[in-house]
């Protein structure tokens, strides 16, 4: 990435998960510095603030399979047309969570754009449920397929009726825990996916090398999309859902540090910090360094 303006959105949400806590997420990522370390690396920061979101204790959830749908819906709305304004200004998005059914809007703004994205999405689940298949009715484990048009339609027209991804420009990398159906999903999709024995078999490089050469073929582009709980509670105990297994602190900057030589990152979300699982911000600090190290800032 060149350096130039990158626009700073806050999407304090945790309507779609049933653990409360990530809606703190953006407050403790720009508590941790983040600001302040971008402008030293050179680049202008325009802060946007946080989009306005309910508390769950103010709403009442109608159907358990969609749980806030309404709200989501709400939210997503305006998320998509912010970012889809960031991309048309000539801005880099950089939108704090919050949990990760903001992927919905994200990626809804993107698809607005007349440039074409790639996709990285670093996660310990695939985020690939749908009406039918979820467990749970948290819509945080839904934006990935939402976003490939499968799932409520309330949710899937966000931006228009269409898909706002393409298959085959798709990866997901850090896979440690999906359900059944949703991995029968991903099997039948184009999109690529790196799990844990993966990384443990070729290695964090090999991994981010093949997902910037899929994600970036044929577009003008690439989207990463980072939940902090594909990183091992060790490093990152603050998160939404915790999964023992995870990527080392290394593999995670590793990989930043690669999609930064690429220069193909044109913008990023970053989702699923818990403070009141943290340990004295510990993980948004690392959510910090990781952002900078995406946008530049290297060892020496």
């Amino acid at each position: 990435m060149q350096k130039k303006v990158v626009r700073i959105i806050g999407v304090p949400i945790d309507l779609g998960a049933d653990r409360r806590g990530v809606d703190m997420g953006p407050s403790a990522i720009r508590y941790a510095g983040l600001n302040a370390r971008l402008k030293r690396l050179g680049w202008i920061v325009e802060d946007y603030g946080n989009i306005d979101v309910p508390v769950p204790e103010t709403r009442e959830i109608k159907d358990k399979k969609l749980k806030y749908l309404e709200e989501i819906v709400q939210i997503n709305e305006q998320l998509h047309l912010i970012v889809a304004k960031a991309k048309k200004d000539g801005v880099i998005p950089l939108i704090l969570g919050g949990d990760h059914s903001l992927g919905i809007g994200t990626i809804a703004g993107l698809a607005l754009s007349e440039q074409s994205f790639g996709l990285i999405w670093f996660d310990t689940h695939g985020d690939y449920n749908t009406l039918d298949t979820t467990e749970s009715g948290n819509i945080h484990g839904m934006p990935l397929a939402i976003s490939n048009g499968l799932g409520a339609p309330e949710l899937t027209r966000i931006g228009g009726n269409k898909k706002k991804l393409r298959e085959e420009n798709t990866v997901i990398i850090g896979a440690r825990e999906m359900d059944p159906q949703e991995k029968e999903l991903l099997r039948r999709s184009k999109i690529k996916v790196f799990t844990m024995r993966d990384i443990d078999q070729i290695g964090m490089k090999e991994v981010v090398s093949q997902g910037i050469r899929i994600a970036s073929q044929g577009t003008d582009g690439v989207h990463i999309s980072f939940d902090l709980d594909v990183i091992d509670p060790e490093e990152a105990p603050g998160v939404g859902t915790p999964v023992p297994g995870g990527i080392t602190y290394r593999e995670a900057h590793l990989a930043m540090e690669l999609l930064a030589d690429s220069g193909y990152i044109s913008s990023m979300d970053v989702v699923e910090v818990n403070p009141i699982l943290d340990n004295h911000n510990k993980t948004a600090k690392l959510a910090v360094g990781l952002i900078c190290s995406a946008f530049g800032e290297r060892i020496f």
